[in-house]
């Protein structure tokens, strides 16, 4: 059974994300749903732990270099925060 929520995001990120679900043939909804179902796996216990350069070497073009960096959950929440200030 399908529910219904509303999330806030920012506008580029949307046109993009649009953008990315369009070309795969597949609805920005159901690319959010995957995304959350992989983020919700038993598996990770922290953002640190997810595979994030896995799923940006799938949809990237050309080399992909990502950086990790040991965060705790105070600095993970305080950038998050901070990124929201931004608008």
């Amino acid at each position: 059974m399908d529910t219904k929520i509303t999330l806030s995001f920012d506008e580029g990120v949307i046109k993009r994300a649009k953008a990315f679900a369009e070309a795969n043939n597949i609805s920005l909804s159901r690319l959010i749903e995957f995304m959350l179902s992989k983020v919700t796996d038993p598996h990770y216990r922290s953002l640190d732990e997810l595979p994030v350069s896995d799923w940006v070497s799938q949809v990237a073009e050309g080399e992909v270099t990502y950086v990790r960096k040991n965060a705790t959950q105070r600095n993970l929440k305080k950038d998050y925060l901070a990124s929201r200030r931004r608008k």
